[in-house]
């Protein structure tokens, strides 16, 4: 494969090969991202269903990978960044920032319990501990940062999700509906543009024709006799590839109207949205190609919509965790451990990967089958909130997220 020679994002041994220790401590957006100046905001995006991090960032320098991964692995496809990982080809966007500094990735994730139940990882990601309660690190985040003003929240969607609530009062948008407080696992989307007469109706056609183009793939893989004469593979194909392109465009016009919440007025300065869809147990490839095409959308929106401000955003994307090393029986992979974080800004200061790589050797797998983290989430989440919005170290430590010293905040990126 061959890789442009001016992409920005470093292996481990490029690291290591500079004097540069990965996983020490440096700073992410620079010596004065919190001095006075323009207004800092946060966007926290959390893909839900446990997206699989090896797809979003494969690790085309791996050696184990291929064989671990079979016909789900990402090799020459990957949007090429440097000799060790890539990114997913649905993620052009991403990559396109990432060629000019303003994303990174850190490929081995996760927080510190090690659960493979959706909603009781989810609650941990959002709430920060082990049980909080319905409380949110986000809004603790907000309490606890200083300033000449308090900062505001905003949750964009049908659902306010756990990370933002809590004492400190933040506020919702969400367009033809009220925003529920307790329903799990809206599809985001699909519910945001309900009730808009035009998106809404784009949307719901692009899902009937997905609907069917799966059903059509389906009577070819296993021909009923009886049944009609079904669309040819290259017809479904087509449709499939309308219907993400509908999706898409709703995704970003979500990114351009949340940019525009968060300019408007007094705006918004930490901000959390939800993406559904990446529990990929079976036919992985093209369910999740969908998905991150969604997610690059939506970041793309983000990143027009609010123009010079980019400069001063940090944008993080998460999942509550990765996807086991091995495929399954049914082309999927099905839940597991570490997975990928993208953290994305026009400040972001350039460099390498976040954390460490721990390879797919089959000796350094966590409990013989998923990817073993490197790096605790939180400390991800502290650097962006101490270095970007000038969170104090004292109150990340033990009021964001209580008891937690022993994951400091990442300040290694300057």
């Amino acid at each position: 494969m061959t890789y442009p020679p001016n992409a920005l994002i470093h292996s481990r041994r490029t690291l290591l090969a500079a004097g540069l220790a990965v996983g020490a401590t440096a700073s992410f957006f620079g010596a004065n991202a919190v001095a006075a100046g323009p207004r800092k905001r946060f966007v926290l995006i959390i893909c839900r269903g446990a997206a699989d991090g090896l797809s979003i960032a494969p690790p085309v320098g791996d050696p184990h990978y291929a064989g671990m991964r079979r016909q789900l692995a990402i090799t020459d496809a990957a949007l090429p960044l440097d000799g060790d990982f890539g990114l997913h080809p649905a993620l052009t966007s991403v990559h396109r920032l990432a060629l000019t500094g303003q994303a990174r990735l850190a490929p081995a994730v996760a927080m510190p319990r090690r659960v493979r139940s959706h909603f009781e990882a989810q609650d941990q990601l959002e709430n920060g501990a082990a049980d909080l309660g319905v409380s949110g690190w986000m809004n603790r985040a907000l309490a606890a940062a200083s300033g000449d003003r308090r900062l505001a929240g905003l949750s964009v969607g049908p659902v306010a999700p756990l990370v933002l609530q809590g004492e400190t009062p933040t506020a919702s948008w969400s367009p033809g509906r009220m925003v529920e407080t307790k329903a799990r696992l809206p599809t985001l989307i699909q519910d945001l543009y309900k009730d808009d007469p035009t998106l809404g109706q784009a949307f719901a056609k692009g899902l009937e024709i997905e609907a069917a183009a799966q059903a059509t793939i389906s009577r070819l893989a296993t021909p009923d006799p009886e049944a009609p004469a079904p669309l040819t593979r290259r017809a479904a194909k087509q449709q499939t590839r309308a219907m993400t392109g509908q999706g898409a465009d709703a995704a970003r016009a979500l990114g351009r109207t949340s940019a525009g919440l968060i300019l408007d007025g007094a705006g918004a300065d930490m901000v959390a949205i939800s993406l559904d869809g990446f529990d990929t147990h079976a036919n992985q490839a093209g369910q999740l190609a969908t998905r991150l095409t969604y997610l690059d959308a939506l970041v793309d929106g983000l990143h027009s919509g609010l123009g010079q401000a980019w400069a001063d955003t940090a944008v993080l994307v998460v999942t509550e965790f990765g996807r086991t090393a091995r495929i399954n029986g049914t082309a999927g992979t099905d839940h597991g451990t570490a997975s990928t974080a993208l953290l994305l800004g026009g400040g972001l200061k350039r460099g390498g990967i976040i954390g460490d790589w721990p390879t797919l050797q089959e000796a350094k797998l966590y409990e013989n089958r998923d990817l073993a983290p490197t790096l605790d989430l939180r400390s991800l989440f502290k650097g962006v909130l101490a270095d970007h919005m000038g969170v104090d170290r004292r109150a990340l430590d033990t009021t964001v997220f209580p008891d937690s010293a022993n994951a400091p905040p990442l300040q290694t990126l300057v």
